[in-house]
């Protein structure tokens, strides 16, 4: 667009310049644009195929200090994942109008400004984070081993973003879990799809792994996260009046084979869950003491030590 205002209104006083006009329909323009490369010539704005993963690079054991990390990359989204490993103590409280308990699996999704070049401060915890950190959170936990001694929390700090951050969460979430020796039944991926259409032609493309620009000039952000077996968790956003059953179908069966190509990369960096826990990581042992022995631990008067009942005390 600045290309555009130098080549039209260079003589014109910059207060005279109609930016708000130039701005709306530079934008209508570019997606007009955009959409037809990618229906007629099948070009996205990269260069990759409709269904081609950006490049992935990913790494465990990343931090010394956590009892599990990982950092996954892909393409231009970055997340570094952390988990940290609590005692009962550290359960999450939850107490709402008619439900009141406790909650053994915490995720976290921190979003910083620079993580798309915005210099402005951080205000903390919005509504974007907790729906994208619940969406990670709805597809890690159903892989959690059934029985653990544990409170785990998991913290995704995004530290680039230009496509799903979430999605790049539920990775590194996956690699940080098997690093910390947490025993999951099986690793967990996910990725964004995208739809481009033409309501009038009936063309459609269906995009993996889709950019930001991809999102915003686009008609579909559909998140679909699991493993090999199935489906963990969903997440459409659409702005068009609906999908067809074509559409879904082609949507989803891309969608698998994008999760099985990462979950390749993620299983290139661990396999499996670690045997043991970190050497710093808190353990939680369990002893059963025979019965004929528990006079030999705990003393002899304290075994035969009766309870009794308080009379009551006088009103």
């Amino acid at each position: 667009m600045e290309e555009f205002v130098e080549a039209n209104y260079a003589d014109v006083d910059a207060a005279d310049i109609p930016l708000d006009l130039i701005k709306r329909y530079y934008h209508d323009v570019e997606k007009e644009a955009v959409r037809a490369m990618m229906l007629d010539n099948n070009i996205r704005l990269d260069g990759r195929k409709m269904d081609e993963i950006r490049p992935i690079w990913c790494e465990i054991d990343y931090l010394p200090g956590p009892h599990g990390s990982a950092v996954f990359t892909r393409g231009e989204t970055q997340s570094l994942t952390t988990v940290t490993l609590g005692t009962k103590m550290d359960e999450k409280l939850i107490d709402d109008v008619l439900n009141r308990t406790t909650d053994r699996f915490l995720l976290h999704y921190n979003f910083p400004p620079f993580s798309t070049n915005d210099a402005k401060p951080y205000r903390g915890t919005g509504r974007r984070e907790i729906g994208h950190g619940n969406l990670a959170l709805r597809a890690l936990k159903p892989m959690l081993p059934e029985e653990t001694p544990y409170v785990i929390r998991v913290v995704s700090d995004i530290l680039e973003s230009n496509g799903s951050s979430s999605m790049a969460t539920v990775c590194a979430g996956t690699l940080a879990l098997m690093d910390a020796g947490i025993q999951i039944k099986r690793p967990v991926s996910g990725i964004a799809m995208g739809l481009i259409s033409d309501a009038k032609t009936g063309k459609y493309v269906v995009l993996s792994d889709i950019l930001g620009d991809e999102d915003h000039l686009g008609d579909m952000d559909f998140k679909v996260t699991g493993t090999e077996k199935g489906i963990t968790a969903t997440q459409m956003d659409i702005k068009v009046e609906g999908l067809s059953y074509e559409i879904l179908e082609k949507a989803l069966n891309q969608a698998r084979e994008g999760r099985l190509h990462i979950l390749g990369k993620i299983t290139e960096t661990i396999s499996e869950p670690r045997a043991e826990l970190k050497p710093h990581a808190p353990r939680i042992e369990t002893v059963r003491i025979p019965k004929e022995m528990i006079g030999a631990i705990i003393g002899l008067a304290v075994k035969s030590f009766r309870k009794y009942r308080l009379p009551p005390r006088p009103l």
